[in-house]
Parts: structure tokens; C-alpha cells; sequence
């Protein structure tokens, strides 16, 4: 595993040493990953693989299954944009449009800059106040083209 700074090596190793014995550690095991990198880097899977027993296979394909994970760093902060039928119907397609033209992105791009990873979600809870999207930790309602640029403005 490369590492320039040694902090993937060990962040890696440490989550395989806790997790090697837990039926079912592989989950917890690369959230804590994704926790403390941002990302599962590629070249993690051989040693998960081996700490966990499974195969290379076996762990790329959870990785790759859930869209939790990513194995490139992501942006400081994901934009989920609400893709349900709920925020189609009140306009999170042109919203949607908006937001990747606005960032120079599609749906599991970061933006040149770092800052934003955009994602697609399928619902956000918010189903009576669309269109909407989440913001980092941030859910944000009736969201159309000009609000998402004050929002954009603010974090």
C-alpha cells in the first residue's frame, strides 16, 4: 500500500486488526476506513482481503455494491441531490441540471477544486418539501436553481 504519509497504512491497519475477528466486521471495518480517509483506497483491498479472510474479490465487490463507498478521495463536502420521484415531480431535474453545470461535475465527480463531491440519493425524508438536498450534514428544502447558488455561497 503507498502511502507518502503513512496515514493510510495505518489508519488500514488498525481498523483490519480490530475488526479480523468480528463475523461480519467487513462492513464496520470500511466505514471506520472511509471515517477516518474520506475513501477506501484501492490499494487497501489485498490487505483487507487477507486480514479478513475473504478474498480480493469479495471485498472489492461490498466496496463497489455500496455507494458509501468511494475508493479515490471524495470533495470536503458530498451534495446529495434528491433523484426520487417526490422531488421530480417539483422540479429536481432542472435542479439537478443546474448542479452539475454549476459544478463542472456528474453524479460521482469531484469538483477541481476539492471542495464538492456530487452524489445522486434517493430519498432524503423530505418528500413533502421538495425538491431538496443534503449539504454535507445539511438537508435543505424547496430548493430551485437560485437557492441552491445562495447555498452553494454559504458552505
Amino acid at each position: 500500500m503507498c502511502s507518502s504519509s503513512g496515514a493510510p497504512v495505518a489508519v488500514v491497519s488498525a481498523a483490519v486488526r480490530k475488526y479480523a475477528d468480528i463475523p461480519g466486521g467487513l462492513l464496520p471495518l470500511l466505514h471506520e476506513i472511509q471515517a477516518g480517509l474520506g475513501y477506501v483506497p484501492k490499494d487497501s483491498v489485498a490487505v483487507i482481503a487477507e486480514g479478513m479472510g475473504l478474498s480480493r474479490a469479495e471485498v472489492h465487490g461490498v466496496i463497489s455494491f455500496y455507494h458509501d463507498f468511494r475508493n479515490k478521495p471524495g470533495g470536503q463536502k458530498t451534495i446529495h441531490v434528491c433523484r426520487a420521484e417526490a422531488c421530480q415531480a417539483v422540479g429536481s431535474r432542472q435542479l439537478e441540471a443546474h448542479v452539475k453545470t454549476r459544478l463542472g461535475v456528474d453524479y460521482g465527480e469531484t469538483t477541481a477544486d476539492g471542495r464538492y463531491a456530487l452524489e445522486a440519493v434517493y430519498c432524503l425524508g423530505n418528500c413533502a418539501c421538495g425538491p431538496s438536498i443534503r449539504i454535507a450534514d445539511d438537508v435543505f428544502a424547496r430548493v430551485d436553481a437560485d437557492r441552491f447558488d445562495e447555498l452553494l455561497g454559504d458552505t
